[in-house]
């Protein structure tokens, strides 16, 4: 019997889990669901972080050594940051233009502000709370904190996954400049550690069904009351339609006109990355798969998959920016305020940088949201507006994130001429 592909097992399971949470929401069972569902997602998620740092460990530093030449390494570092700094503004401009079309704001009545603002108010406290300290720390604080203090220690968090990144290109850099001969050895090791882990992945992923249906049927029922969700229903069509916009439109095309791939050809390859990314809201969770994707299913080489996706998960958050440039609009629309050109236009930079800066797990983006807020001199407790609906957005958001990545990762090796064909041919 022929088995079923990966990306269709996953959807099995999130439309499980959604049906089976809607019921359990019904029945009354979120206690039952949180104690007895809710733990088997929260294992999924943690197996993928648990993988993620020796995933990087191992890739980052075979694929630095393997070019064997500081220049490429400049090379191509350089073509994929400034790619990922395009694909983040056209991601703002585009969501910009959607919520200033629709304005959903205006939509919000005095009563329905008041409700959230009073329910919501406690978290939007602790998001300013934590966006304080990136705020007040100093112009020159991001560079400081991508350098660690203590490598072992940065290695214990995925939110400190760029101190990592740095120490291992460094590492890789010092493989490059000593004698073939002696840099062998460790070549080889970290090698060979990485066709281990490769594989510890394909295990991870036999749970991925179980997992999604897990982390669905406990997001369901923890969902706030329809009533209150149907307020924001204009603000969330328009993260989601921009959103559609890059993950269906913009980024096949790019890969289309710059890398001579398929339409098809590309969303069947990276499909089962992306429901990943939509089950668990993180882009470093889904980092293991990303990799796997691009070099089994898009023909991405291993010296490109191994240097872009670890970077583009941790500084390239093209749905994390887009949702940040509406969501700004939106609150200030809420409030009664007309955010000018300019206004507008200081959002697209400071959501750029601030996208930038976002941890790769979930709600993270809420926080760089906060100085986005407050750049715009927009009140940020207009922040209790959107948390109703922050979860499933974070879902659709990373989506695009995970997108972006291996649209870049595929773009970037066509231009190195290290695109080849896929090792394992995509079935629907």
């Amino acid at each position: 019997m022929k088995k079923l592909a990966l990306h269709w097992q996953i959807l099995i399971g999130i439309a499980a889990g959604i049906i089976f949470g809607l019921f359990a929401a019904k029945m009354g069972w979120a206690i039952f669901v949180k104690d007895w569902i809710k733990p088997f997602g929260t294992i999924f998620i943690n197996l993928l972080k648990m993988i993620a740092v020796p995933l990087i460990v191992t890739s980052l530093v075979k694929g630095v050594a393997d070019l064997k030449d500081i220049n490429k390494l400049g090379k191509m570092g350089g073509r994929t940051f400034g790619i990922f700094i395009l694909t983040t503004a056209i991601a703002i401009c585009i969501g910009l233009v959607i919520v200033n079309i629709v304005q959903p704001g205006n939509f919000i009545q005095e009563e329905t502000r008041s409700e959230m603002m009073e329910k919501f108010a406690g978290n939007a406290a602790d998001k300013i709370k934590a966006a304080e300290s990136a705020k007040n720390s100093g112009p020159l604080q991001p560079l400081v904190d991508i350098v660690p203090d203590n490598l072992f220690k940065a290695a214990t968090e995925n939110t400190n996954m760029l101190q990592v990144i740095f120490f291992v290109v460094l590492f890789g850099i010092g493989l490059i400049l000593i004698p073939a001969a002696q840099a062998k050895p460790v070549v080889d090791f970290f090698g060979g550690a990485n066709e281990v882990i490769m594989k510890l992945i394909d295990i991870i992923m036999l749970f991925a069904p179980i997992g999604v249906f897990a982390l669905l049927s406990s997001l369901i029922v923890e969902l706030p009351s329809p009533d209150l969700l149907l307020a924001l229903l204009g603000y969330a069509g328009c993260v989601v339609l921009g959103l559609a916009l890059l993950i269906f439109g913009i980024y096949p095309f790019l890969v289309k006109t710059f890398a001579k791939r398929g339409y098809s050809f590309f969303m069947k390859g990276i499909a089962p990355a992306q429901l990943l990314a939509f089950s668990t809201s993180s882009s470093a969770a889904t980092l293991p798969v990303s990799m796997e994707r691009a070099m089994e299913h898009l023909g991405v080489d291993e010296e490109v998959a191994s240097f872009v996706l670890p970077i583009g998960a941790t500084v390239n958050m093209d749905g994390t920016a887009l949702y940040q440039g509406v969501a700004a609009v939106f609150i200030a629309q809420a409030f009664g305020m007309q955010l000018d050109l300019g206004a507008q236009l200081g959002i697209i930079l400071t959501a750029t940088l601030a996208s930038i800066g976002s941890a790769a797990v979930p709600g993270a983006g809420m926080v760089m949201l906060v100085i986005v807020l407050a750049q715009a001199g927009i009140p940020e407790a207009g922040l209790a507006l959107i948390f109703a609906v922050d979860r499933p957005l974070d879902m659709c958001r990373t989506v695009a994130n995970v997108t972006s990545d291996l649209t870049v990762t595929t773009i970037i090796a066509k231009n190195l001429d290290k695109l080849g064909e896929p090792k394992v041919k995509n079935l629907w």
